[in-house]
């Protein structure tokens, strides 16, 4: 029989925004939620993407997969004093990224496209810009979907590694035990065995979102109770309630 649930932990920064689902959550389930990220980003410098042999005054088109892409190549642009043409065209894997750019960008004068939500659904939309020249600023670790989609449209591209994702030091937890743990990729898998080598799963239930998350669980020789996204449950924080009321309201 499972367990009451009173305590989750999300293996992610704390959403910055008011109306988050996970904060409805925790109000409507009565159940504590914390927010502690397993994995962190770390920027590289300006002279390890020179040794990369990238020269961003060749490029004619950036692709961003994520605000930490974008964050990290407006960084390196102004470590190499590198002025960012008007002209330059940036394909956004999604509305989220494509809104982050405004931070750097006025929006309405420069040549943006998006893509739906996935890099696949981005597919399309490259392949009418063949004669560009892209880059990839990513991190160290990449989908295995992007380079393949790329290799598939026949593009001319680079990617340069602009910043690695790094495991955080979450000794702080060592003592402190969660009925639910949350994770959103493999790395947090990685994380959680880097920084407690003997972990036992026991009473605590496995929240993942996406199939790699699942196969990194299970290789871990751990077992997933709750699995995101799904027809029924397209969101972590429903998955996440459907589970609480079948467990918290068991007679």
């Amino acid at each position: 029989m499972s367990m009451k649930v009173k305590t989750i932990l999300v293996s992610q920064p704390e959403p910055k925004v008011e109306n988050s689902p996970y904060f409805e959550l925790q109000e409507k389930k009565k159940v504590k939620v914390d927010f502690i990220p397993f994995i962190h980003v770390e920027g590289v410098s300006g002279k390890e993407v020179r040794h990369q042999k990238i020269d961003l005054n060749k490029y004619t088109a950036i692709i961003l997969t994520s605000r930490n892409a974008v964050d990290n190549f407006f960084r390196i642009a102004d470590e190499m004093r590198y002025k960012v043409p008007d002209t330059l065209k940036y394909f956004c894997q999604s509305e989220a990224v494509a809104y982050y750019l405004q931070k750097y960008v006025v929006y309405r004068k420069r040549k943006i496209y998006v893509g739906k939500r996935t890099f696949t659904e981005l597919g399309p939309t490259l392949k009418k810009y063949k004669n560009e020249k892209f880059l990839l600023p990513s991190s160290d670790i990449l989908k295995p979907e992007v380079p393949k989609v790329l290799e598939e449209l026949n593009l001319n591209w680079d990617r340069g590694i602009f910043y690695r994702t790094v495991t955080s030091d979450l000794s702080h937890l060592k003592d402190v035990t969660y009925d639910i743990l949350v994770f959103f990729s493999p790395s947090g898998i990685k994380s959680l065995f880097e920084n407690f080598p003997d972990f036992k799963q026991n009473e605590t239930r496995i929240a993942v979102f996406g199939n790699s998350t699942v196969r990194a669980v299970e290789e871990a020789g751990l077992k997933v109770n709750i699995m995101a996204p799904t027809p029924e449950t397209p969101s972590m924080t429903m998955a996440l309630e459907k589970y609480i009321d079948e467990v918290n309201n068991k007679k």
